[in-house]
């Protein structure tokens, strides 16, 4: 039987971006166990949706979250997910 977990895929990319805004698709597929391709989706979805911006600092990018933001599940749409984030360490 596969492990489960409370968050989901972007929720972690999210939750990761957040903490820490100059890291690479290569370190958070490492961190999260799965592959980059899948990352760097990720990260599109979020950028496509308002949720992250990217911004090139020399041969970097930097994330910046937009927290204010709803949740995309019916349920939660009055939360903003900088709740989520600030529950989870974040500091804006």
């Amino acid at each position: 039987m596969a492990e489960w977990t409370f968050l989901t895929n972007h929720a972690l990319v999210l939750i990761f971006l957040a903490k820490h805004p100059q890291i690479t698709a290569r370190e958070l597929s490492m961190l999260i166990g799965i592959t980059e391709r899948a990352v760097r989706k990720i990260i599109a979805d979020l950028e496509t949706e308002g949720y992250i911006e990217k911004a090139k600092e020399g041969r970097r990018i930097r994330y910046s979250i937009n927290s204010k933001l709803p949740f995309r599940h019916h349920a939660q749409r009055d939360k903003a997910i900088g709740r989520l984030l600030c529950a989870l360490g974040w500091k804006p």
